[in-house]
C-alpha cells in the first residue's frame, strides 16, 4: 500500500526486547522498540497527545538500533524513531531548559571551527589545573548534573587538539592501488586527531591516495539521530558539494555513527529527487575504515603489538552497519596481539550521540555495566570505531581509578605496520 508507513510493519513478536539496552534496564513496555512504535503510531494518527511522559519515553531510546538485527519483519525503528524525535522538537514539547541545552549542543558539536576555540579552552582550563580542582570539589554536579556529564566527558586535551589539521592529499606510497576521500568528521576531527593521522598514515601504507576535501563540516548524523531533518540536510549537502567530482573509488569514515547516518543520505530529500540520487551516488561510495582496509588484501608489512585488547562493538558499527567482523579480523592480524571480547559486547555503552549529555542518568546507568564488563577482561587495551563510545566508555572507567587505555582500530594498525618498519 502506498500510505504504509514503518511503523505499520511492526507485529509486536517481542524479538526486540531481550536486546533492548532500556527495556533491559526498566522492564517497561513504553520503554521497548514497539512500545515505542505505539507511541509514534499514537502521535501520527492524532489518538495521543504529546505528553510529557510520551516525550520522555521517546527520549529515553538510545538509538542503538540493536533492534534492527533481532526484528524478523525487517521494521525500519530507526526512520520510526527519527521521525517520532522529529515531532517532538517541531512542537516544542521539552521544557523551556531541555530545549535551551539543547540548542547548545547544536549550535555547538556541528561546527569543527567552534569545537575548536571550545578545544583551546579545554586546553587552558587543563594546563592551569582548574580542571583539577572543579572535579576534586564537584561543583559543577550542585550546579547542573547535565553540565558536569558535558565536562566529564571531556578528554585530556593537549595543544595537539588545538592546532592539528588534515593535509589537502596524502600520496598512496609504492603503486597506487585507490584513491579514496577521507570524511574528517567534527567532533572526531578537533577531540581525536590521532585517529584521523593513523587513518591516513594507514591507507598511504596500503597503497592508497587519500583526498581530505577543504572546509568539510559535520555529516549531520547527530542532527537526524536527535530529529532535526531539516539541519542535517542542510549540513548533508554541505558535504555532499565538497566530495562531489572528485573522482574517489570509496569515501572513508572512520567514526561509525557518521558512516551509518552517510549510508543512507537520500531519505533527507524527499522533496528534490535530483538532490536525492545525488546523495544516494555519493552513498553507494561511503565505506567504513575497518570495512574498506579488511577487504584491501594488506601489503604494509605488520610489526609486533603485544598486548591484550578488549573489543567493544558499537551500535553504529555492528547493528546499524552489519560490521562485525571486519574489525575483529583486522586486529586479530596484528602479531603479538591478543583479542578479547568484552562481555556482552553488543550492548550500547550509553554514548548514542548526545544522549549521554541528555539523559545522563540513563546514560550513566549503562555506562557502568560497560566499564564492568571491560575491566573483567584484564585487558589494559580497549578499542572502540566511535569518538563518542570511546568518550563515554573512558569517563566511565576514570571514574573506576582504572587505567585501560583507549584507542581506534585503525590505531592499531598504525602502531603495527610503524612497529613492521622498524625491524
Amino acid at each position: 500500500m502506498a500510505d504504509r508507513r514503518p511503523a505499520d510493519d511492526c507485529v509486536h513478536c517481542g524479538f526486540c526486547l531481550p536486546v533492548c539496552p532500556t527495556y533491559v534496564a526498566w522492564s517497561a513496555e513504553a520503554d521497548s522498540p514497539r512500545g515505542r512504535i505505539d507511541l509514534a503510531r499514537g502521535l501520527a494518527d492524532g489518538r495521543l497527545p504529546l505528553s510529557a511522559a510520551v516525550v520522555s519515553h521517546l527520549d529515553r531510546c538510545l538509538g542503538c538500533m540493536a533492534c534492527l538485527a533481532a526484528c524478523p519483519s525487517g521494521v525500519r525503528y530507526d526512520v520510526v524513531i527519527e521521525e517520532a524525535k522529529a515531532a517532538v522538537e517541531r512542537a516544542g514539547a521539552r521544557p523551556a531548559g531541555d530545549r535551551l541545552f539543547r540548542g547548545f549542543l547544536f549550535s555547538l558539536f556541528p561546527y569543527p571551527a567552534r569545537l575548536r576555540v571550545a578545544a583551546f579552552f579545554l586546553w587552558a582550563y587543563r594546563a592551569i589545573g582548574l580542571q583539577w580542582l572543579v572535579r576534586r570539589s564537584g561543583i559543577l554536579k550542585l550546579l547542573s548534573r547535565r553540565l558536569a556529564q558535558l565536562e566529564s566527558l571531556a578528554p585530556p586535551v593537549t595543544w595537539h587538539h588545538v592546532v592539528a589539521r588534515l593535509p589537502a592529499l596524502v600520496p598512496a606510497e609504492g603503486t597506487r592501488r585507490a584513491r579514496v576521500g577521507l570524511v574528517g568528521g567534527c567532533v572526531q576531527k578537533v577531540f581525536f586527531p590521532a585517529v584521523n593521522e593513523a587513518t591516513l598514515r594507514v591507507l598511504a601504507a596500503e597503497g592508497v591516495e587519500v583526498v581530505v576535501p577543504e572546509g568539510q563540516g559535520c555529516c549531520g548524523a547527530l542532527s537526524a539521530h536527535a530529529g532535526r531533518p531539516e539541519e542535517s540536510a542542510r549540513l548533508a549537502h554541505a558535504l555532499l558539494e565538497r566530495f562531489e567530482g572528485l573522482e574517489l573509488d570509496a569515501v572513508i569514515v572512520n567514526a561509525a555513527g557518521c558512516g551509518s547516518h552517510l549510508k543512507d543520505l537520500a531519505p533527507l530529500f524527499p522533496g528534490d529527487p535530483a538532490l536525492a540520487e545525488r546523495a544516494r551516488a555519493l552513498s553507494r561510495k561511503v565505506k567504513d575504515v575497518n570495512e574498506f582496509l579488511a577487504a584491501l588484501p594488506a601489503v604494509a608489512p605488520r610489526g609486533p603489538y603485544p598486548a591484550k585488547v578488549a573489543y567493544h562493538s558499537s551500535c553504529h558499527l555492528g547493528h546499524a552497519q552489519g560490521i562485525t567482523r571486519q574489525p575483529r579480523e583486522l586486529l586479530q592480524a596484528v602479531p603479538g596481539l591478543s583479542l578479547v571480547e568484552v562481555p556482552n559486547a553488543e550492548e550500547c555503552c550509553g554514548s548514542a550521540g548526545i544522549y549521554n549529555l541528555v539523559q545522563p542518568e540513563a546514560a550513566d546507568e549503562l555506562g557502568r555495566r560497560k566499564a564492568e564488563r571491560v575491566l573483567s577482561t584484564g585487558a589494559p587495551v580497549v578499542v572502540s570505531a566511535n569518538p563518542g563510545c570511546t568518550l563515554h566508555i573512558q569517563k566511565m572507567l576514570r571514574e573506576r581509578g582504572a587505567a585501560v587505555e583507549a584507542a581506534h582500530p585503525v590505531e592499531i594498525l598504525d602502531a603495527s605496520i610503524r612497529a613492521g618498519r622498524r625491524r
